[in-house]
């Protein structure tokens, strides 16, 4: 499985997401990361360049639910079916909101990354 990590909006935090990117690598997924400050657009293009299986967003600027819209319009209005997921500063109580907008999982503040590796391990990818 092709995994993106992005870091989408003006958010320049990202240690965490590298540490992920290891982990996932590790686990033996193949990861693919942006780098700082990208658009949802500019998330969406590398995606299909990249054939990626999975999107990642780790947002920590508190924009999760603002970024999460637009990922669903800009992934609808370019009709690609590729499942994302969000992670990083999320607050429990938005989880749900955020798989009610499109996300396939939500991982809040805390979550270790033996359990997003988990959650890979056990999600099957159909082209």
């Amino acid at each position: 499985m092709k995994i993106l990590l992005a870091k989408p909006g003006l958010d320049g935090h990202d240690v965490g997401v590298k540490v992920l990117a290891h982990g996932l690598i590790d686990a033996g997924f193949q990861v693919v990361y942006t780098g700082l400050r990208k658009t949802i657009e500019e998330i969406a293009d590398i995606a299909v360049h990249n054939k990626v299986d999975i999107i990642g967003m780790s947002i920590l600027s508190g924009t999760h639910l603002i970024l999460a819209q637009k990922m669903k319009e800009v992934l609808q209005e370019r009709k690609l079916n590729i499942p994302w997921f969000v992670g990083g500063n999320i607050p429990a109580k938005d989880i749900e909101e955020l798989k009610i907008i499109g996300a396939s999982q939500a991982f809040s503040t805390g979550s270790k990354v033996a359990e997003v590796v988990a959650y890979f391990n056990t999600i099957k990818i159909t082209a």
